[in-house]
């Protein structure tokens, strides 16, 4: 077996065989129904309630009865911007991130900054997932066992990365009974909880009063906002998963708006009332931290211990192996909406393209592969400490939550003559905003010190990486704008043109030639190919692949408008061609990835033209880089390389860019 297809065959068993393009409702099969989209995307916020709430209830130790105020809050605030976020769903039904709707609504730069804050932020949400679910899964394990902790969470990133290569629909459908199992067990010791103890409500209240006062007496009642804020702070981890189904509505199910819509509600009701009924359920049970244990697992084993021995026992491991589990769903979002929104970025040209790409799989690789590596890398330097991570993750979140807000509130302002309604719907972002600017101001001051610098920093870094890479390419863009002078020159053609006639005796020699769509890159690499030869070809061959990428991977009406727009486009070069007095003709595909089509047009194309020589252009630096290398394909050199294997003759046409952007 030669290396190829060793590599082919093992690529099958992890990752699975390619789609098709031509399969029968491909789209529908890839896209997620509202139940799976909850479980895909849903799961990052349900999960929080794996850390949040511990980590709220820690802050009030001293003051425990206060987490009844925060309980209330986190509930009131989840219901404001899911509702909020509802209206971005349905004016953005394409997909609705904060990079989208603030690049639309207020700026490009305003974009930039709200897409690196999600990148990060994703690129966390599966380090803090993975984390905490190695907390879930070892606080029922032997403690001499904790040494392998981090280790055990780095093979998970892995094997989420290696499920998220296989495709969406795939890496989210075998979760689903433990999301289920969760969801069923831990609503059942909330409800427990409220049904045994419930008797406790009565005291609970007088407490919280006492505590009230109490603290207002001893620090003042601004002391007493400031700790209940620092409080809601620290929990703020459980709003960041509600951006993710806007960012994702590309994968849902038609129709997206209602599917988007459907998702959002049972988000917002599944963890609003896990947050607050677990904080509540804390109080009612008293609850205090036990090291090496996650304080839901104190909750259940309190609960449980007037059980028979072995149903306690079992109960508590069952529900927090399925914690450990839905907090690797959790980590789904990352790698379902990171790739997503860095995908976004380069088709923009903010990223370099590379990641706009698309596997065999349908899936954007490069994408998946650098969030699951940045995670690992993540998860390696903070040696899983949830109490780190959770400092580091909740920032960011809300600075797209802000600027979304922002965008919608200017964008019903502007559209207020056309929009009825515009008033109520204003209203509801406006709401939003403050309430989302506010945790993000507060956030900032809190945690700036205890490691949140960090997150700002590292954010910041990617925005100034984001402007040099558009500024690289708008600078490659200038300096080709002088080979559409060639379209120009081309719009006049002299009566009776024999430029492109075959010469007398020319044999029967063919100039197949790649193209990109009808442009002046195309134009220079078929008059350098007549310049290279002297003119001395009978006939133009223009080949053209449309490649497939996630900007228009959207539903098979993009993919057929790829396929006719491919077609067009080398009918202008055959045209051109004919003009001209030569024989042209155009050969057109589409799919992901243009060496693969290749492979399956040569045979046709050597067995109809034996004497063909190949023509591709290739952009050419001056000064070859690291940064020109990771920004720019070398398409052209590997179509030869591939067409020299096969001992078939293929020139370079080289397109000189004279002075790179420094990296």
């Amino acid at each position: 077996m030669s290396g190829n297809n060793f590599f082919r065959s093992v690529k099958h068993v992890f990752i699975g065989r390619s789609r098709d393009l031509t399969e029968h409702g491909l789209f529908h099969k890839l896209s997620l129904v509202a139940i799976l989209a909850w479980v895909g995307l849903g799961a990052d916020g349900l999960s929080s309630s794996c850390y949040g709430p511990e980590e709220t209830y820690k802050v009030l130790l001293a003051h425990p009865p206060l987490a009844l105020f925060v309980a209330a809050m986190s509930a009131i605030t989840i219901a404001l911007i899911c509702a909020s976020y509802s209206q971005i769903i349905a004016l953005f039904p394409s997909g609705g991130g904060g990079y989208v709707v603030a690049s639309r609504l207020l700026s490009p730069a305003a974009g930039v900054v709200s897409g690196s804050a999600l990148l990060i932020d994703y690129v966390l949400t599966i380090g803090i997932s993975v984390a905490s679910a190695m907390d879930a899964l070892f606080s029922f394990l032997p403690p001499e066992w904790l040494a392998w902790k981090v280790a055990a969470g780095s093979a998970g990133i892995v094997l989420l990365t290696v499920l998220n290569l296989r495709g969406v629909r795939e890496s989210v459908v075998i979760w689903v009974p433990v999301f289920f199992l969760f969801l069923i067990t831990h609503v059942f010791i909330i409800g427990y909880a409220f049904a045994t103890r419930g008797a406790g409500f009565g005291a609970l209240m007088t407490d919280t009063a006492g505590s009230v006062h109490a603290v207002s007496s001893e620090i003042g009642w601004v002391g007493l906002l400031a700790l209940l804020l620092r409080a809601y702070s620290v929990g703020a981890g459980t709003y960041t998963g509600i951006e993710a189904v806007s960012n994702g509505l590309p994968i849902l199910r038609e129709p997206r708006v209602r599917t988007g819509r459907r998702t959002m509600v049972l988000m917002a009701l599944s963890l609003g009332g896990m947050v607050a009924g677990l904080l509540v359920a804390y109080l009612l049970v008293r609850v205090v931290p036990v090291d090496g244990k996650t304080l839901n697992a104190v909750l259940f084993e309190q609960l449980t211990a007037g059980w028979p021995a072995w149903l306690g026992s079992t109960f508590v491991k069952v529900s927090l192996s399925s914690a450990a589990a839905l907090l690797f769903i959790a980590a789904q979002a990352g790698f379902l909406d990171g790739p997503r929104v860095l995908a976004s970025m380069a088709l923009d040209r903010w990223m370099p393209a590379r990641f706009a790409a698309l596997s065999d799989r349908f899936v954007t690789l490069n994408g998946v592969l650098l969030m699951g590596g940045a995670a690992l890398l993540v998860l390696l330097l903070t040696r899983g400490d949830v109490g780190l991570l959770v400092v580091l993750y909740s920032i960011n979140v809300f600075v797209t939550f802000s600027l979304s807000q922002l965008g919608m509130v200017r964008h019903w302002w502007l559209v207020r003559r056309e929009e009825k309604a515009w008033r109520q719907r204003v209203a509801v972002n406006a709401v939003g905003l403050g309430l989302t600017s506010f945790i993000l101001v507060t956030l900032v001051i809190l945690k700036f010190h205890d490691g949140g610098w960090v997150t700002v920093l590292l954010t910041a870094a990617l925005v100034a990486v984001a402007f040099g890479v558009h500024r690289h390419y708008e600078d490659v863009r200038r300096k080709l704008v002088r080979l559409d002078d060639i379209l120009e020159a081309t719009k006049i053609v002299p009566a009776h043109s024999r430029e492109l006639a075959p010469p007398a005796g020319s044999g029967a020699r063919t100039a197949v030639v790649f193209v990109n769509g009808y442009n002046g890159l195309g134009l220079h690499t078929l008059l350098g190919a007549v310049r290279m030869f002297g003119g001395g070809f009978r006939r133009f061959v223009f080949v053209h692949i449309g490649v497939v990428d996630a900007g228009n991977f959207k539903g098979a009406g993009e993919i057929e408008h790829l396929r006719t727009h491919a077609a067009a486009e080398c009918a202008r070069y055959v045209g051109f061609v004919q003009q001209r007095g030569g024989e042209a003709a155009a050969v057109t595909t589409i799919g992901h990835e243009i060496i693969a089509e290749l492979e399956k047009l040569l045979p046709d194309l050597t067995a109809q033209y034996p004497d063909a020589v190949f023509f591709g252009g290739q952009l050419v630096f001056e000064r070859e880089t690291f940064f020109t290398r990771l920004l720019h394909n070398y398409t052209a050199f590997a179509l030869q390389r591939r067409l020299f294997l096969r001992g078939l003759p293929c020139a370079v046409v080289p397109i000189r860019i004279t002075r790179p952007v420094p990296a």
